[in-house]
């Protein structure tokens, strides 16, 4: 057993000077987390958050302005530390005049896999990733879903202890997104760590075991998938029938009033007793289709922590 994170970020700085006037930009600031071996960890935050600048540095890319990072116990820096991980860039960019096989026989030789391996191996990966073994296309004739396919399956001819994924499911339609997920759950587990980024939190919240969340370079959040959902509270949601509601002054102040077709859904915000306006409905005769204590998503568990960052933004800025 490894005693190593298979991913650990300590104190990650990195700063960029952009267009012509070189104005100073700071991708990641102060940021640390780890990743143990066996996980399915979710990088999420929005563009620009500094997400695909943290890959870049954990797979030798770029290196940092600060910090340290390391892949199973060896700087991210060392090549022993790459051999042990395989990367699927955001927007990979392929030799197009390349057929599949011939693809995976050019990155299976640049990672040092025999020729013969790597043939042998090459119809069972194609067919892993739902691509004919026998394809003899280029890849210019591929489809944006079927190159993501084919960027997948290079990462899975060293069998490798970690994969590395930025965004995988970016631009794919919903059965490609899907058979992604279900890819990344396979790997899970077979006992392979993977860490990806992403965007798009139901994605996440549909495979991860752990995620961060990242927004201007630093972590502002980040647990076991299943304790930040239960620790977060929903609003209780109440449907009513018709219209009449939404401009009932006394439910405007009990609750959040939403469109909900052709009928009114009241929010009662988490930790407010929903009695008061159970009273108000019942004095009012509206009519109930629904009441439900709502379960927390990613998504909000995100904003709330994003919101708290703010808050803390403005308590610190405040004279």
């Amino acid at each position: 057993m490894n005693p190593h994170p298979a991913i650990s970020i300590q104190d990650l700085s990195k700063t960029f000077r952009l267009g012509l006037l070189r104005r100073r930009h700071v991708a990641l600031q102060g940021l640390s987390l780890e990743v143990q071996p066996g996980e399915i960890f979710g990088f999420i935050g929005p563009n620009g958050a500094g997400k695909t600048t943290t890959i870049k540095i954990l797979v030798g890319l770029l290196q940092p302005d600060a910090g340290q990072a390391s892949i199973f116990g060896v700087d991210a820096r060392d090549h022993r530390a790459r051999a042990r991980l395989s990367y699927l860039p955001e927007m990979p960019d392929f030799y197009d005049y390349l057929r599949p096989a011939e693809f995976l026989m050019h990155c299976g030789r640049l990672s040092g896999i025999p020729a013969g391996s790597i043939k042998a191996r090459t119809p069972e990966i194609l067919a892993r990733v739902g691509l004919d073994p026998g394809e003899r296309r280029p890849l210019r004739k591929f489809s944006k879903g079927m190159l993501q396919r084919i960027g997948i399956a290079q990462t899975l001819l060293a069998d490798p202890d970690l994969f590395i994924f930025d965004e995988p499911m970016s631009g794919l339609d919903p059965i490609g997104r899907r058979w992604v997920k279900d890819l990344i759950l396979e790997l899970g587990r077979a006992g392979k760590t993977v860490f990806f980024s992403s965007h798009v939190l139901a994605e996440a919240e549909a495979v991860c075991t752990r995620v961060a969340f990242l927004n201007r370079g630093r972590v502002i959040g980040q647990g076991m998938l299943s304790d930040l959902l239960q620790n977060h509270r929903a609003p209780t949601e109440i449907l009513l029938q018709g219209v009449a509601a939404r401009t009932d002054p006394e439910l405007s102040r009990l609750s959040r009033i939403e469109p909900s077709g052709p009928d009114t859904l009241l929010l009662i915000e988490p930790g407010r007793d929903p009695g008061p306006a159970l009273s108000r409905i019942s004095a009012a005769a509206y009519r109930i289709l629904s009441m439900q204590q709502r379960h927390a998503t990613l998504e909000e568990v995100f904003l709330r922590a994003l919101d708290g960052e703010k808050k803390t933004d403005r308590s610190e800025a405040a004279p």
